[in-house]
């Protein structure tokens, strides 16, 4: 009697399709260590926080917190455009897909740009990684962010510039959903550090 034979079938095509692609995989793992990174980070931050050590230290400069509370707002809306920049690519609206993507860009560099500034003037006034434990654990958190940041502008300049040379369609959108994710990753991860550097 003649049976089935093996990975033949209607069965074997939707198995393929739920394999997830390396690449995904791969960004997904790479986050994950990123997360328990910066949890490392934040553990030994709120240890000293909650330490008897007045904090801030006496002398130290305020942060710029209504400078910064705009600048976070600029960073969630970021996060918002490329939300919606993958469904007018699926739905091969190539203008809009790319104009939402540019919108992302600009208020990356925005972000980045206060930020810098705001650096720029704490410095000025005396807050500096070696004046207190204060100022190494704020341009520690802050700035391995920024870092971070920059990271994923790079990736989606590089997504950009693809997208312009009309490389993307609804049929290849992996490269911007990984530089999606990633880009998630470091705006979801702000809201905390602000609240934990500026706030409490």
């Amino acid at each position: 009697m003649d049976g089935p034979v093996s990975g033949s079938g209607p069965s074997a095509g939707p198995a393929s399709d739920r394999r997830m692609e390396p690449a995904r995989l791969g960004i997904i793992l790479f986050i994950i260590a990123e997360i328990m990174f910066f949890s490392g980070l934040i553990s030994s931050f709120v240890m000293f926080r909650f330490s008897p050590v007045p904090w801030p230290p006496p002398g130290q400069p305020r942060l710029p917190l209504e400078v910064t509370s705009a600048n976070t707002l600029i960073l969630l809306l970021s996060g918002l455009t490329f939300f919606l920049a993958l469904k007018p690519l699926k739905a091969s609206n190539s203008q809009l897909f790319k104009g939402l993507l540019t919108a992302t860009a600009v208020l990356g560099f925005i972000f980045l740009a206060v930020q810098g500034a705001e650096w720029v003037r704490l410095l000025h006034f005396g807050l500096t990684v070696h004046a207190s434990i204060f100022g190494g654990f704020f341009y520690c958190l802050v700035g391995i962010h920024a870092v971070h940041v920059t990271g994923g502008l790079i990736a989606l300049l590089w997504v950009l510039n693809k997208a312009w040379k009309e490389k993307y369609s609804a049929q290849n959108t992996l490269g911007v959903e990984l530089c999606r994710m990633y880009w998630f990753f470091v705006v979801g991860l702000w809201p905390i550090l602000f609240f934990l550097v500026y706030l409490i």
